[in-house]
Order: C-alpha cells, then sequence, then structure tokens
C-alpha cells in the first residue's frame, strides 16, 4: 500500500507544504451578458494540465467541452469526469475508428484533415462562445478555424509550438526541396490561421514576437507558460507499489517519461545507459518511433540496465516519477525554438531533480536553471550530458536540493487558479474582438 500522502510531504517538503495553502477562491472574470459562457477547450494530445485548466474553468461556471484526439498514443491525463467534477464539464475523445500512423507522411496528412472535420462537426453542434486549441496539426486547425468562423465563436490559438515550422524541417531533411515546398505551403496556412485568430497565447516569450507578426495585432498576443498538473502529479515515496512491483525501489533510477519522438535524441539514453552501468539503472517510460530504435539498440548491444516500459496509466504517475532518482528529458536543438518538452513540469509536480539536455534558451532549460531544479547542459554536448549525469549520480544533497527547489518552483507557478485566472482574461479579449468585429 502507499505511504501516507500528507505524511510523506511533510517529513520531505516541511517548509514547503506549511506555506503551500490554496488561495480563496476567485469570481469567474468571464461573462457573456451577465452569465457564464460556453468553452470547448481542444488539447489534440490530452495532455494533464489543459485538462486541470478545462476542471478549473468548470469549477469558475463555465460550461466546458474537452475535445482530444482519443486514437493519439501519446500520454494522456486524467480526461474523465469524477465524482467531485461540475457537471457543466465533459470530456469527449475524438476517433477516426481506425489507427493512426504517425510514421507514414501522406497517410498521417489525411488523418490529420479527417480529424480537424470532425473536430469541427462537434464545434457546429456545440455552438460555443469561445474556442481554445492547441497541440494541433496545422490541416485540422484550419478546420476547426473555419467552423468557429462558421458559428461565429471567438478561437483562441494555443501555440504550443509552431507545427508548420517543425514540418519544415523535418520535410526538407527527407524531402529536399520538394520538402521545403510543402513546407512553405504549411507556413502559408499556420499564418493565415494567426492572423484570422481572436487571440493567440504563446507559451513563452521568445514565440511572442514571430506570433505578432503572423497575428497583425500585438494586443491580441499573449503569453501564458505551461504548468504542471499540481494537484494531480504529487510528491511519493520512492518505495512505493509502483517501483516495488517493477523491482526499482531499492536500485538508482534515471527516468525518461513520456513521449520520445526524433526530436528527443534517444542515441542520448543509450549513452546514458552505458556510463551507468553497473551503477544506475536507465528506466524509459514512453512510446513512439525512439522507443523503437531503443528496443533494437537494448537487443544489439545487449544493455541489461536499460528498462523499457509502455505509457503508464495517469493514475499511476506520481509513483512512476517517485522512482526516479534523475528524471531525464531531451530536446534537439532545431526543435528547441520551437517545442518546449512539457514533460519537465510533470517532474517539477513529483519533487525530482532535472537532468536536461537543450538549448539554454528553451522554456524548460530557463525554468530548470531559474529554479536551480538540476542541471542543463547543451543537446550537443554529449561529454557535458554524461558528466552532468555522473555529478547527480554521485552527489546526494545535490540531487535532493534540487528535487526541493523544483516542488518549491511548482507552488510557485503552477496554481491552477492563477493559472485560469488569466485565462479568462484572454477568452474576454477574445470574445470582445469577435463581437467588435461583428458590430463593423
Amino acid at each position: 500500500m502507499r505511504r501516507c500522502v500528507k505524511a510523506y510531504l511533510l517529513e520531505v517538503f516541511p517548509a514547503v507544504i506549511l506555506s503551500a495553502q490554496r488561495p480563496a477562491a476567485v469570481a469567474s472574470l468571464i461573462t457573456k451578458n451577465g452569465i457564464h459562457v460556453k468553452i470547448v477547450v481542444h488539447d489534440y494530445a490530452g495532455h494533464p494540465f489543459q485538462a486541470e485548466l478545462s476542471r478549473e474553468l468548470a469549477r469558475n461556471g463555465h460550461q466546458v467541452t474537452h475535445l482530444y484526439f482519443q486514437d493519439d498514443p501519446g500520454p494522456k491525463g486524467r480526461l474523465g469526469t469524477f465524482p467531485a467534477d461540475p457537471k457543466t464539464l465533459s470530456f469527449v475523445g475524438v476517433s477516426l475508428g481506425r489507427p493512426y500512423d504517425k510514421g507514414s507522411f501522406v497517410r498521417r496528412r489525411f488523418d490529420d484533415v479527417a480529424y480537424g472535420k470532425a473536430v469541427a462537426k462537434h464545434l457546429v453542434s456545440a455552438k460555443p462562445d469561445v474556442v481554445i486549441s492547441g497541440n494541433t496539426p496545422t490541416e485540422a486547425q484550419s478546420s476547426i478555424l473555419k467552423a468557429c468562423k462558421k458559428i461565429d465563436s471567438a478561437f483562441v490559438f494555443w501555440v504550443q509550438d509552431f507545427y508548420s515550422i517543425a514540418v519544415t524541417r523535418l520535410l526538407r531533411k527527407k524531402l529536399g526541396l520538394m520538402g521545403r515546398i510543402v513546407g512553405t505551403y504549411y507556413s502559408f496556412l499556420e499564418r493565415k490561421q494567426f492572423e484570422k485568430s481572436d487571440a493567440i497565447v504563446v507559451i513563452t516569450s521568445s514565440f511572442a514576437d514571430l506570433a505578432r507578426k503572423w497575428g497583425g495585432d500585438h494586443k491580441k498576443v499573449f503569453t501564458i507558460e505551461n504548468w504542471g498538473a499540481l494537484h494531480d502529479i504529487i510528491p511519493e515515496s520512492k518505495d512505493n507499489e509502483w517501483a516495488r512491483q517493477h523491482s526499482l525501489d531499492k536500485s538508482f533510477n534515471f527516468l525518461y517519461s513520456g513521449t520520445l519522438g526524433l526530436k528527443h535524441n534517444p542515441k542520448l539514453l543509450i549513452e546514458l545507459a552505458e556510463k551507468v552501468r553497473g551503477r544506475a539503472n536507465v528506466i524509459v517510460v514512453s512510446q513512439g518511433v525512439g522507443m523503437t530504435f531503443l528496443e533494437r539498440a537494448k537487443r544489439d548491444q545487449s544493455i541489461n540496465n536499460l528498462m523499457l516500459l509502455p505509457l503508464q496509466p495517469f493514475s499511476h504517475l506520481s509513483m512512476v516519477l517517485a522512482t526516479s532518482d534523475v528524471a531525464v528529458a531531451t530536446i534537439e536543438p532545431e526543435a528547441g525554438m520551437f517545442s518546449v518538452p512539457s514533460k519537465v513540469q510533470s517532474y517539477f509536480c513529483a519533487g525530482r531533480p532535472v537532468l536536461l539536455a537543450a538549448p539554454h534558451d528553451n522554456l524548460a532549460a530557463e525554468a530548470v536553471l531559474k529554479s536551480e531544479a538540476g542541471l542543463v547542459v547543451s543537446p550537443t554536448d554529449k561529454r557535458g550530458f554524461l558528466n552532468a549525469a555522473s555529478r547527480l549520480l554521485e552527489d546526494d544533497k545535490l540531487r535532493i536540493t534540487s528535487g526541493r527547489k523544483a516542488y518549491e518552483f511548482a507552488l510557485a507557478h503552477y496554481e491552477i487558479k492563477r493559472v485560469t485566472e488569466r485565462f479568462e482574461k484572454v477568452f474576454r479579449h477574445a470574445i470582445d474582438a469577435k463581437s467588435y468585429v461583428r458590430e463593423m
């Protein structure tokens, strides 16, 4: 059985817990004609913190529908209603009724188009006052925006990354000139989406300048950094049920949890396992093309301290993360400018020290450095990455201090009531902008 969570938190983080009182409830900041509004939160990926936003919006009195792509195999949050949830909250998984293949660009493109049309159909039926949509492939986002215009809903573009930039770089590597031409088409689509949005939320100030340029109006661009699901992911004891089940409660463990694609450079995890062989395990809880690469390398190179596990249920995530002595994340240099590894926020909520290979101007790197929650090295510095891993392995004080500061940062920045208040201001702006255009 698990330890009593409260007792464990008081044991490990006494000063932090005593000061971490939830703020008093605040009145909703957004109404339409004096009543709360109808909101659709569309998060293609179904991540934990977006689900937390939908719950808090519903607690504030809004009618909230949370849409996500049910067929996407990536990590998911708490995507279902529970007895404590408001009656005005619902979660809807949108499915194409067939397997989704990320490995084939052509097949994926047609599936993305079909998915966008399926979400648009939900929107036309629901007729919300405002829609916020993020993590969404460009052509799917076009259908969603078109549906919003059709039903006169305000549209908020939630920019988790610049999808068209990512696609352009990937296709240019694979297809050369033809890839650049296809990428230009996606850039054109995404620029039009920015221009037609009633408001734009970017997750880092480094995205803001391009968003203002593409959006054509600096007043409609808001910066709201990503956060962790602070009340769903909590610090646990390493001696927990999940760790014991996998015989990991006594060993030293580096753990990578979350999506593992090519932009995350799985080769670094192979190098790490070889570096700490005989002293520590490297555990990867993931899915994606990166896992296929690791499975082959583990077999071919007989790496016995590399443990590969599928994504675990969200209800187990706190225990999974607590099993780590060091939590690991990586992002490649070319991906670092348009993508942020959101797993780092979950690591913070779990109070784990972080080993991050990322450009220093990446939002996740800035958070780790600012909070002193671990060590950051350039993703191109393999020796530096392995030296940082050794340092964390050997320095107990550094790990304990880093984990504590990670959790302190989460408490200071991830409180959902304050985050939701900022989103409500964005929704108010978007609805007012839509009304202004309508009345012109």
